[in-house]
């Protein structure tokens, strides 16, 4: 389960580098997905509720 988790931080950031640097006009909102994302890896984690 955790080599999951990790996989999915790993692409959500390779994610956000590519969509920053391929399309500024839409970084802020890559961004923004990207820290929602992890917000609820975050609080699943917390809560012990799986994934």
């Amino acid at each position: 389960m955790r080599d999951l988790i990790w996989l999915i931080i790993v692409l959500l950031i390779i994610g956000w580098l590519v969509g920053y640097f391929a399309f500024p006009d839409l970084g802020a909102i890559i961004h923004i997905l990207l820290v929602v994302a992890v917000i609820l890896i975050i609080y699943k984690l917390l809560t012990g509720r799986s994934l």
